[in-house]
């Protein structure tokens, strides 16, 4: 057995010290490794060629190697064992290599869903702002059409005072005339008191001359000198007071009439202008309460829209909120899963170099292993 061992191990030029002149390798094993290997010495005196005599130290110098082939032989089996401890290592990094690249592809799968919500808020952004440019037009226009109506409400009340006006100068002119009729309807039955008077002193006067008609005969027949004719005298008389009341009464009646019937037509004339004013006031009256009524639905209107324009805008204001703060949400949250990325990123670059590292020494002792195997 002695001679075997010998051959196994005692080959010049085959230096086995970890760390030593014969590789010059170091590994950075991960944290929580077994302590390295210490170096491994090959005593030069089985390098040297065998001598058959017989030798006093032959019992030492066997008991020195059977010594050293033990030590050998606990170091190749802790070498064994660091290499299925790497292996591990190994199994176990490409569990997180395998583990990174699935969390890496859930990263780039919430990315895109991430984007699509942000475009959704976007478009709603834009949705709304199209709405509120709308609702702004209609309340433009609104406005202008309230503007038009005050305007249109403006000019109708200012021919309604005008009107007004109007008819309150056509009722001074009315009241005008009425008194003017009664001034002249007091004239007339002045007048006809006036008549009556004077032919009630006519009939006294004919009377009275017809009393004193006897006498005067009587002392013309007296008085036969003279030719007079009394009753000449007196149908003349007679005939000419009648002329002269009738002509009074014909004028006093035709002054009467003419004025009456000048009267009539213009109290005809200021009757029909008053009952035109009164149907022009009814009419404006009317076109008063219609442009009110017009009014007053198109105020309920307007404040139904700046109602619902200011909810409208209370709401984009509050959905432009809530997507600001989606948004920063989001862009916070996409912030952090870069900057985990990137620190999964250097992890997982650090555990490859780990990994390139165990596998060059795996391959390192697999080719020690081999070696040592096939010698």
């Amino acid at each position: 057995s002695y001679h075997p061992l010998q051959l196994g191990y005692g080959i010049p030029g085959m230096g086995m010290g970890y760390g030593g002149a014969g590789f010059g390798y170091r590994v950075g094993a991960a944290p929580g490794a077994q302590t390295p290997i210490a170096q491994v010495t090959v005593n030069e005196h089985l390098l040297q060629p065998l001598k058959l005599e017989v030798d006093p130290n032959l019992q030492s110098v066997k008991y020195q190697e059977k010594e050293q082939i033990k030590t050998l032989n606990n170091k190749f089996a802790s070498f064994i064992d660091k290499v299925r401890f790497l292996e591990q290592q190994n199994k176990v990094l490409e569990t997180k290599w395998r583990f990174l690249q699935d969390q890496k592809r859930c990263r780039s799968k919430i990315e895109p869903m991430f984007e699509t919500y942000l475009s959704n808020l976007k478009n709603q952004l834009d949705v709304l702002g199209s709405d509120k440019a709308k609702l702004e037009t209609e309340l433009s226009n609104v406005q202008d059409i309230l503007e038009d109506y005050k305007k249109k409400y403006e000019e109708e009340n200012h021919r309604r005072m005008c009107a007004e006006n109007e008819f309150v100068l056509l009722k001074k002119d009315a009241d005008g005339a009425y008194m003017i009729q009664a001034d002249l309807q007091a004239k007339v039955e002045s007048l006809i008191a006036e008549i009556s008077f004077l032919r009630s002193l006519y009939e006294m006067e004919m009377a009275q001359l017809q009393g004193s008609i006897p006498d005067t005969s009587v002392i013309v027949q007296m008085d036969n000198s003279r030719g007079l004719n009394m009753d000449d005298i007196i149908a003349d008389v007679r005939a000419q007071y009648e002329d002269i009341a009738k002509r009074s009464r014909a004028d006093a009646e035709s002054w009467y009439y003419s004025k009456y019937e000048e009267l009539r037509e213009t109290a005809g004339k200021h009757d029909d202008s008053l009952h035109n004013t009164k149907n022009e006031i009814m009419e404006l009256n009317r076109m008063i309460q219609r442009l009110n009524g017009e009014l007053e639905s198109t105020k309920a209107q307007r404040c139904k829209l700046e109602g619902a324009i200011a909810e409208v805008e209370e709401q984009g204001e509050v959905a432009i909120k809530d997507a600001k703060c989606k948004l920063s949400e989001l862009e916070a949250a996409l912030q952090k899963a870069k900057q985990d990325m990137a620190c999964q990123l250097r992890e997982y670059q650090e555990l490859m170099n780990v990994k390139l590292a165990l596998d060059i020494e795996i391959a390192t002792y697999r080719k020690l292993l081999e070696g040592e195997e096939s010698r």
